[in-house]
């Protein structure tokens, strides 16, 4: 290869590939490849699960069934800044559910979506560990609890 196509190498595809090789010819590596492959690549973009699909010589739509039935698998990519919403048990009955109204309001998104200009991804989680500060939200792992309506918009104005 010459030296001005080495440039060319996308390095993701290289890992990638790596990653592929080590997990070929073991049965079950479907769903640590995807997971892997989410690493590198922060989703899964239709390129790569073809590639997968390809290389490991799995059905296509076998690949898109296990993406698609895992929550933990994204097909696409994800804002920069990322809304965990806590709406277990503490955090309902302290009103989760009107902070998770107050931030699909302001962003004009629903849980798994991203904003159009890739800022923000809100995603409803279970718990987040915080039950004494129910309310809770996590933007990028920072938590903030004891939340109300009217403190959202300044919370994610920090985030842009």
């Amino acid at each position: 290869m010459g030296e001005e196509c080495k440039d060319l190498v996308d390095p993701k595809v290289v890992k990638l590939d790596e990653l592929i090789s080590h997990y070929k010819s073991q049965k079950g590596a479907l769903i640590p490849v995807l997971q892997q492959a989410q690493e590198i690549y922060g989703y899964l973009p239709e390129h790569v699960l073809k590639h997968i699909s390809l290389e490991m010589e799995i059905p296509i739509a076998k690949v898109y069934g296990v993406v698609t039935f895992y929550a933990q698998f994204r097909l696409t990519p994800m804002g920069r800044n990322v809304i965990s919403i806590c709406l277990g048990t503490a955090c309902h009955v302290r009103g989760g559910a009107k902070i998770l109204d107050t931030i699909e309001n302001e962003l004009k998104i629903k849980d798994g979506e991203t904003t159009e200009d890739g800022r923000y991804t809100l995603e409803i989680v279970n718990c987040i560990g915080a039950c004494g500060l129910a309310p809770v939200i996590s933007v990028n792992g920072e938590v903030h609890g004891r939340l109300t309506s009217e403190q959202i918009q300044g919370i994610l104005a920090k985030y842009e």
